[in-house]
Formats: structure tokens, C-alpha cells, sequence
């Protein structure tokens, strides 16, 4: 790998670091206004759970290198990704 192509990787990959970080951080300050508000529960669980999904996206995109596999696979990970989400939000906001 040239010198170039590795600093765009690494680049990206610290990029991607930075977003989890600030995701784990909303979603941390989520629970706390979630536990001090007791109306907004479900919503501050909802955020969380939104706030998660996008971390789990970012993992699998950027991680575990599916921005280089064949696009039926990606396709069905961002499915998988969405679905269970959706699911989940359903059953928090029920």
C-alpha cells in the first residue's frame, strides 16, 4: 500500500472513530436526560436506540470493511441494520 492510499485509510479511519465518540457521548447524555425527565423516556430510549444503529452501521461500513464488499452484501446489511432498528422503536415507542 503507498503512502497516499494508507493516509486516506487511516484518515477515514479516524474520522469514523471521532463519530463513535461523539455518538457514545449523545448517547450517554440521552440516558441522563432520559433518568432526569421521566416523560421523556421513551424518547430519550428511542434516541439511544437510533444513536446505537448508526454506530453499528459506522462498525460494519468502516471496521469490519463493507464499503469494499460486493454490494448485495452491503445492500443487506444496511437491511439488517434498519429492520432491527425499526423493530426496536416499535416496541420502545409502543
Amino acid at each position: 500500500m503507498n503512502s497516499e492510499k494508507a493516509s486516506v485509510v487511516s484518515a477515514a479511519t479516524t474520522v469514523a472513530w471521532l463519530i463513535l465518540v461523539i455518538a457514545t457521548a449523545l448517547g450517554w447524555w440521552l440516558g441522563q436526560a432520559g433518568q432526569a425527565n421521566t416523560q421523556g423516556v421513551s424518547l430519550a430510549t428511542a434516541g439511544a436506540i437510533v444513536v446505537a444503529f448508526i454506530k453499528v452501521w459506522i462498525v460494519g461500513f468502516q471496521f469490519m470493511e463493507l464499503r469494499h464488499a460486493p454490494r448485495w452484501l452491503r445492500h443487506t446489511f444496511d437491511a439488517w441494520v434498519v429492520a432491527v432498528c425499526v423493530a426496536l422503536l416499535l416496541i420502545c415507542l409502543r
